[in-house]
């Protein structure tokens, strides 16, 4: 009754228009009075705990990291790019906005941040070109998807240390799904072009393509040498995000020279800002967690699911199911925090890869950014391109489609998230 009560009273609080962290807050914190037998100083000391990990010092170094590249000129350069590589592709700038984004994932690791930085030079563009302004901000959106998707990843990073599991091994893990998924986005792109009649650009020839190349190499370089440095063995990944954050400098301030010093102000207060944001609602989810290990819903919720069935496709099907409720109203770190605890007896008692298990539920509660009510990716992009929400929503639905096909994919074959961690750590 008591987590009921908290839980009610948390959809309340976000109902009035609180933000999701007090919300979390003050419904724990109520439920902790309303047990009577529970101290409310454990709600300080389990807000602290939640963020109390060396391993999380990687979130703010990535995010600096992309904020570092987006005000240095890179994404701009990758753009370029993109339209040297792709541009001659049926609806070339749906296509150009996903290849860039595809690049941006390995940089930044923040969904939010790849759609902002793409978004805001994209979606006018697309608009000019008589693209649907619903169809401009839905490419944007689920190419965006793929940065929480591919390394270096934030939210893998938070799963792995809650489950204690190898970072290196589930950003690996990320690859082929996050392949998989711009594959899918691409076909969509040019199946959605062929029936809209949106043009193509000339094919650029193999000089210009190698002049962009070169152009964005230093780009180019950041996922690879996050991957290299770490399958090596030669640098753990804090201080791979440390070595990023160095390097991005390097190529904003001494090679492209977009950026100066008077801007490194802006810089570092946005990246802080976005950091203090991602660890307010991981230290905020930690009372609520709490209460829920308190009471015992964690276990009783994995009875009743094991109680379903001992079939892990059909238990995988019924936490797909779950977590798809909770990503249509829930942010995706709070739901992490929140579930995961709840999850992880039920991937140890049926014998599920650990590591498959961690993309399921990452991938799911990813997909939650592309759809209503909450569908984070949906707002940013309105924001950003100026576009009415129900148009992103309605065009948002085909790559919606795919990204739940290759979620059943990887819940059926496990081989496909298993395979690069297995062969490359």
């Amino acid at each position: 009754m008591m987590i009921i009560i908290s839980t009610l009273v948390f959809f309340i609080l976000l109902v009035v228009g609180f933000d999701v962290g007090f919300a979390m807050i003050l419904a724990a914190l109520f439920g902790m009075l309303l047990h009577g037998a529970i101290d409310p100083v454990m709600a300080p000391l389990t807000l602290v705990s939640g963020v109390d990990s060396a391993a999380l010092i990687t979130v703010p170094l990535f995010v600096l990291a992309g904020e570092i590249m987006n005000q240095g000129g890179v994404t701009r350069r990758l753009i370029q790019w993109s339209t040297a590589m792709v541009g001659h592709f049926r609806g070339s700038l749906s296509q150009v906005a996903l290849t860039t984004n595809l690049i941006m994932a390995g940089i930044s690791g923040s969904a939010v941040a790849d759609a902002t930085a793409t978004g805001s030079l994209l979606i006018p563009a697309m608009k000019k070109e008589g693209y649907k302004p619903g169809y401009a901000a839905a490419v944007i959106a689920a190419g965006a998807m793929l940065g929480p998707i591919l390394p270096p990843s934030i939210p893998m990073i938070i799963y792995a240390i809650m489950a204690n599991l190898s970072i290196a091994k589930l950003f690996m893990a990320g690859v082929v799904p996050g392949l998989m998924l711009f594959a899918g986005y691409m076909v969509i792109c040019a199946i959605v072009a062929r029936r809209q009649g949106y043009a193509s650009k000339p094919r650029a020839s193999w000089r210009e393509r190698a002049t962009a190349t070169r152009m964005s190499i230093w780009a180019l370089m950041v996922p690879v040498l996050i991957l290299i440095g770490i399958r090596s063995g030669f640098m753990t990944e804090t201080e791979a995000a440390g070595v990023i954050c160095v390097y991005a400098l390097v190529v904003g301030m001494v090679i492209y020279r977009d950026l100066h010093v008077r801007e490194l102000g802006q810089v570092f207060y946005s990246a802080g800002k976005t950091s203090a944001v991602i660890l307010f609602l991981l230290a905020a989810a930690g009372p609520f967690s709490w209460l829920l290990n308190e009471s015992h819903i964690a276990t009783r919720i994995s009875q009743g699911i094991l109680s379903i069935s001992e079939n892990p496709l059909i238990v995988l099907l019924v936490v797909n199911i779950m977590l798809f409720i909770v990503g249509m109203i829930l942010e995706p770190l709070p739901a992490l925090v929140m579930f995961v605890p709840t999850l992880l007896p039920i991937q140890a008692q049926l014998g599920i890869d650990p590591i498959q298990f961690a993309m399921i539920v990452i991938l799911n509660l990813m997909i939650g950014m592309l759809h209503p009510p909450i569908g984070l990716l949906l707002f940013v992009t309105s924001a950003v391109g100026r576009v009415p929400l129900w148009p992103i929503a309605v065009e948002l639905f085909p790559f919606l489609g795919w990204s739940l096909i290759v979620l059943v994919l990887i819940s059926i074959f496990p081989g496909l998230v298993t395979w690069l961690p297995n062969i490359a750590l």
